[in-house]
């Protein structure tokens, strides 16, 4: 890393995967911050929590699918703790249903959450980025989004969009210092993944996976650390897939 501290803004860096982000990010030297959903009224207990544990963490309230949210939030983070050099595109949300059930503000919520933000937050820092001549942008997509999966017609079409999004912004910056990447993970060993049950686990995901086993959140943050480093500035464009072998492309 270079001498200054590099500030990262993790959006769903509350959850399950996001803490994991957030807490190896802090590990590996970098000042970070995360966005909340504005209904969540426990951040002020997970932020006192992060604390007590030796990771000071700065929290903003953002709807990610609101353009003013996102625009508040980082002019919030610029005022705590300054420019954003690296933004991890992680909040996500499901609502899986066969097509023929879906209706469309379900549609709508899923791409709104998991596609509409990437335009949402990457608008308020790419500029940036760019005018300093260094910063990294890192979306988190899924597996689904390469291989499709059942009664996810909004979930698969948004995070395959992710990827589209990567490509094309890639282009754009990366005479000018700025990478942009996309990471798939697969089924990692979240809070919301280890609460299917053992049986189904067992018999219709694991069987899936040819190293046998769910992927761990420090190994896809290990991954974003990564991308994050001057040593991944000839990486960009990439969709790097982090699924044990599920799907391989």
């Amino acid at each position: 890393m270079s001498d200054k501290q590099r500030v990262v803004l993790v959006t769903g860096g509350m959850g399950g995967l996001g803490e994991t982000i957030t807490t190896k990010m802090i590990d590996a030297g970098y000042k970070v911050a995360v966005t909340y959903s504005p209904g969540n009224n426990k951040h002020a207990e997970w932020v006192a929590g992060m604390k007590a544990n030796g990771y000071d963490v700065v929290a903003v309230a953002c709807d990610v699918a609101d353009f003013d949210s996102c625009a508040k939030a980082v002019g919030e983070v610029r005022s705590g703790l300054g420019e954003i050099d690296v933004l991890v595109n992680n909040a996500g949300i499901t609502r899986d249903m066969t097509f023929r059930k879906m209706d469309k503000a379900n549609w709508d919520a899923v791409r709104r959450t998991n596609l509409d933000s990437l335009f949402n937050m990457t608008k308020q820092v790419a500029d940036g980025m760019v005018e300093r001549g260094w910063g990294r942008v890192i979306n988190v997509s899924s597996v689904n989004g390469s291989k499709g999966a059942f009664g996810q017609t909004n979930y698969s079409a948004a995070k395959a969009g992710v990827h589209g999004f990567t490509k094309a912004l890639a282009l754009e910056v990366a005479r000018k210092g700025v990478t942009v990447n996309t990471i798939s993970p697969g089924y990692i060993g979240t809070k919301m993944v280890t609460a299917i049950p053992k049986e189904v686990l067992d018999s219709k995901i694991l069987p899936q996976i040819p190293l046998g086993r769910l992927g761990q959140p420090a190994e896809v943050a290990g991954l974003i650390i990564y991308l994050a480093s001057e040593e991944a500035a000839f990486v960009t464009g990439a969709n790097i897939a982090i699924n044990g072998g599920q799907h391989m492309q």
